[in-house]
C-alpha cells in the first residue's frame, strides 16, 4: 500500500533533501487532537495521574477504559487530558499521512491551494513501522482513568489518535516518534520544528499541482531526473471534477529513458539544448492544444 502527503513546494524540497517534519499534536489544525474526556473520580489526586505512552503498539482490543457514549459524571471532563497533551507537546512529534492520493480538499488545504504537490511513499519501508490508522467517531471518546494507570503498563498512543467524523475524508495514517529521536531545526514558533532523516528510497512518486509555477516545476524536475522517483503533473481534467495525470518521468533515471512531453509539460524543457528542447519549443508554439492548456500559467 502507498501513503500520501500533501505538501507545499518548500516542504517538498526539504523532503527531497532528506528530512521530514514530525509535528507536536498541539500544533495541528484540529483543537480536539488527543483530548478525550477522562473520568477521574474524586478519590484520585493529581500526583497519581502519571501516564506513560507506547508510541508503536496497536490499540488494545480490551481494557482500554472506553466508557459508553452516554456516560455522564461530574468527574468526566478533559481537564486532565489538557495536562497530558501539554506533556505530549514536549515529548512527541507526529507525521500525518493519508491513504487518499487525489482528495480535492486536501490539495487545497495542505498543498498550497493546488500549487504544491502530493508525495507518494512506500509504506512497506521500515521507516513506517508502527503506523497508526486514525479512528473516526461521531462522539468524543470517554475513558476511565483506571485503564491508563492501573497496571502500570504504557498506554498505546494509538488510543489517542481519534478524530471527529468530519475529518473522515482524509483517511489519515500517522507515525509517532519521540522528539528525542528528532533533530530540532527551528525555534521560531510556539512549537519548534523537529525533523527526522527520510531515506530517499521511501519516495515512490511526486505529483505536482495544477497551479505549481513553471519555475517550481523545473526545480523539482532537476531534483528528481536522475532518481527512481516517478514525476507527473495533476492537470485539470476536461471532464468532471478531477485531474488527468500528465506523466513527466517514469521510475528509470532519465539517462535511461527520456522524459515525456505534452503541451502541458513542454515549458519545463524549453531551455534545454538539442533536439528535445527544440521539440518542446515547437510543441508550445505549434501544438493546437498548447494555447488552451497553458492559459492559466
Amino acid at each position: 500500500m502507498s501513503l500520501y502527503k500533501y505538501v507545499s513546494i518548500d516542504t517538498l524540497k526539504k523532503i527531497l533533501n532528506g528530512s521530514i517534519r514530525f509535528t507536536q499534536p498541539g500544533a495541528f489544525n484540529d483543537p480536539f487532537e488527543m483530548l478525550p474526556e477522562l473520568h477521574v473520580p474524586q478519590s484520585f489526586s493529581d500526583d497519581k495521574i502519571a501516564i506513560q505512552f507506547d508510541l508503536l503498539s496497536e490499540r488494545r482490543l480490551q481494557g482500554d477504559g472506553s466508557l459508553a457514549d452516554g456516560f455522564e459524571s461530574d468527574f468526566c471532563n478533559d481537564f486532565n487530558s489538557r495536562d497530558i497533551l501539554y506533556a505530549l507537546n514536549e515529548s512527541i512529534g507526529v507525521l500525518c499521512l493519508s491513504k487518499v492520493r487525489d482528495s480535492l480538499l486536501m490539495w487545497s488545504h495542505y498543498a498550497d491551494q493546488y500549487a504544491g504537490a502530493v508525495v507518494e511513499f512506500d509504506d512497506s519501508h521500515e521507516f513506517f513501522d508502527g503506523k497508526i490508522e486514525v479512528e473516526y467517531r461521531s462522539v468524543r471518546p470517554k475513558k476511565d482513568i483506571t485503564a491508563y494507570i492501573s497496571d502500570g503498563n504504557p498506554v498505546p498512543i494509538a488510543e489517542l489518535c481519534t478524530k471527529p467524523e468530519d475529518w473522515q475524508y482524509e483517511q489519515e495514517v500517522r507515525l509517532v516518534r519521540s522528539l528525542s529521536e528528532c533533530r530540532r531545526v527551528s525555534n521560531d514558533s510556539k512549537f519548534p520544528v523537529y525533523v527526522m532523516p527520510l531515506p530517499a528510497e521511501c519516495i515512490k512518486s511526486i505529483t505536482l499541482g495544477e497551479r505549481a509555477s513553471v519555475e517550481h516545476q523545473r526545480e523539482i524536475w532537476k531534483a528528481v531526473k536522475d532518481s527512481k522517483i516517478v514525476l507527473s503533473l495533476a492537470a485539470i481534467s476536461n471532464y468532471g471534477y478531477g485531474f488527468r495525470n500528465e506523466l513527466i518521468k517514469l521510475e528509470d533515471p532519465c539517462s535511461k529513458s527520456s522524459p515525456f512531453l505534452s503541451p502541458r509539460t513542454a515549458h519545463i524543457f524549453v531551455d534545454d539544448d538539442g533536439d528535445f528542447g527544440q521539440m518542446a519549443r515547437w510543441m508550445l508554439e505549434e501544438h493546437p492544444a498548447s494555447h488552451l492548456v497553458n492559459k492559466i500559467l
